[in-house]
């Protein structure tokens, strides 16, 4: 079993930068996909950007793309989420989610929260204008 822990988030003014962090702990060979999930209140969990652990591959939503980066530390088996220039929408509770996909591309096409069977507590991200 793989349980990933969030860390990162924080309060920040539009145009502003964090950088959350999902470290898995346990049997991380049992996933090769890692992706980052938000939701705002009274809104659907939504994918934000997903990798492909085993190749770098990755996948941005349109509405983050140019201005989030998800990249991974395979040394320390933590996958990063650099969000840039950020805008009050990106406001939300954000997850780390592992999980297997035994086709490897479909890690980096759009997927839902159903896909994966490992998540974090989440870390809560807030964007004021």
């Amino acid at each position: 079993q793989v349980q990933p822990v969030e860390s990162g988030g924080g309060s920040v003014q539009t145009g502003g930068s964090l950088r959350l962090s999902c470290t898995a702990s346990g049997h991380t060979y049992s996933s090769n996909c890692v992706g980052w999930f938000r939701q705002a209140p009274g809104k659907k969990r939504e994918e934000v950007a997903s990798i492909y652990t085993n190749g770098g591959a990755t996948y941005y939503a349109d509405s983050v793309k140019g201005r989030f980066t998800i990249s991974q530390d395979n040394a320390n088996g933590t996958v990063y989420l650099q969000m840039d220039s950020l805008k009050p929408e990106d406001t939300g509770m954000y997850y780390c989610a592992a999980g297997y996909f035994d086709i490897w591309v479909r890690c980096v096409r759009p997927t839902s929260p159903s896909d994966f069977g490992y998540w974090g507590r989440g870390t809560q991200v807030t964007v004021s204008s």
